[in-house]
């Protein structure tokens, strides 16, 4: 039986309002270190990066800060880019920002790159997994979107064209820059494993760890 996902969209004081706020603020919390934990993963794996991450690990090659702080900076720097879209932080939003680039750098400081090939291969689809099962966890909270997250449904919202195309063109974007500041060897079969799963498996795990509001006053996003 095919479970029916509802987004709501509301303002930050209505987010926190909505009910089961405790349960939310831990999934949220949850999904974001999960988060962090397979941006490391993948990082360690080295067969191939995400298009963000492979824009940290550039940025990263050429400032003396490490690559949990870049991430930080960086949702920071994204953020701004909502002023003039008009998009609406909520808790989530910030925690965000602040949460997966501390507990990214953190797993790297534990995780090492392994030897072996298959070891790598293990990091890397499970940093897949991990990182599917985190934004299902963490959009499911409804506590806002994340800083990427936000600018593709802003710009997605402002240019009229649909969410795969935005999407498609941000990570597209984002991916030659992190190529042109960290060179070829972040693209890799992990990039395209992360480009072909990770929508499937959020959608696939989201209705499953949604939780429902009590206090419904937006319009709802069937998925």
């Amino acid at each position: 039986m095919k479970k029916t996902v509802h987004l709501v969209q509301l303002g930050p004081i209505e987010q926190l309002r909505a009910g089961k706020l405790i349960r939310r603020l831990a999934q949220l919390m949850l999904g974001l270190t999960f988060y962090g934990i397979s941006m490391a993963m993948m990082v360690r794996g080295n067969l191939g990066q995400a298009p963000w991450d492979a824009l940290h690990l550039g940025i990263t090659a050429h400032l003396p800060v490490s690559f949990g702080w870049v991430v930080v900076g960086l949702s920071f720097v994204v953020l701004l880019l909502w002023v003039p879209l008009r998009e609406m932080p909520g808790l989530g939003t910030l925690a965000n920002a602040i949460t997966i680039g501390v507990v990214a750098g953190l797993a790297l400081q534990v995780l090492k790159t392994p030897e072996l090939l298959w070891g790598r291969a293990a990091l890397t689809v499970g940093g897949v997994l991990l990182c599917g099962l985190g934004s299902a966890l963490y959009i499911g909270a409804q506590l806002g979107r994340g800083p990427r997250d936000g600018l593709m449904t802003g710009l997605q919202r402002v240019t009229g064209l649909s969410l795969r195309l935005v999407r498609t063109g941000l990570e597209i974007a984002v991916l030659t820059i992190g190529l042109t500041l960290g060179g070829f060897g972040l693209f890799g079969v992990g990039t395209v494993l992360f480009a072909l799963c990770i929508g499937p498996l959020t959608q696939a795990l989201l209705p499953w760890v949604l939780i429902p509001l009590d206090a419904v006053t937006a319009v709802a996003e069937e998925q």
